[in-house]
């Protein structure tokens, strides 16, 4: 991560300028965008209140171990935010260190078979998923705790994936400029493959949506995104 600070502080220094930056959207598509995020996620908490509630009941029921999965994770101009999962895997020994060092040789290359082929999958360092997780990972519904994100500005509904702040490690000078946006719960790489595709590839299509945002290329993405859950191609 050391070499990383600096790159990261030169790309914000650079590249990122809120006001003159031509990359930037309009105010008005910035505006409209967070009251959308605000209105969504607050009455999707509100509505589907009784599920969370089920949810967090069975997976206290089924295993041991806190309800959340809360991760550091890197959000709009590399700030740190705690990203919340429904816990999907048993709870015990710490599989950070192994999944750093299999995200180091997937944005190398060495993994590029396995993801062509739609069978990149984070290590697990022996923690199984739960019976109730198994479940939650195949319907999305570990993900609705990102709902708070959403309303809390850490996230949007559309964007980039969201990713462990250790990833940054493995980050070309171009790859920063998916750090431009908020991160979403959905986004133009989640529904066109996600860890099925190779590392870069993830990358340049989240620097496409970038470059050809608006509110409705993030409602075709979100209505995208409806198919591919119910198929179950939500995995990574």
């Amino acid at each position: 991560m050391l070499e990383t600070q600096p790159r990261m502080a030169t790309w914000y220094e650079e590249s990122y300028h809120p006001v003159e930056s031509t990359r930037d959207r309009s105010i008005s598509y910035e505006r409209t965008k967070r009251a959308f995020d605000i209105a969504l996620s607050a009455t999707l908490l509100v509505l589907l209140s009784p599920l969370l509630m089920l949810i967090a009941v069975a997976i206290k029921i089924d295993s041991h171990g806190p309800v959340l999965f809360v991760q550091r994770r890197t959000g709009r101009y590399a700030r740190p935010f705690n990203f919340f999962k429904f816990r999907s895997m048993s709870y015990g020994a710490n599989h950070a260190d192994v999944h750093r060092e299999y995200a180091r040789r997937y944005a190398n290359g060495a993994d590029d078979s396995l993801a062509t082929k739609g069978l990149y999958k984070p290590q697990t360092n022996g923690q199984e998923v739960t019976r109730i997780g198994r479940l939650l990972r195949m319907s999305s519904l570990d993900e609705l705790p990102q709902l708070y994100n959403i309303l809390r500005g850490d996230m949007s509904f559309v964007g980039p994936r969201a990713w462990a702040d250790y990833e940054l490690e493995n980050y070309k000078d171009w790859h920063f400029r998916r750090l431009e946006v908020l991160p979403g719960l959905t986004g133009l790489a989640q529904i066109s493959g996600r860890s099925a595709l190779a590392f870069d590839e993830i990358i340049r299509l989240d620097i496409e949506y970038i470059d050809n945002r608006s509110m409705q290329q993030d409602i075709k993405i979100m209505l995208r995104t409806i198919p591919v859950v119910a198929a179950g191609n939500n995995s990574g």
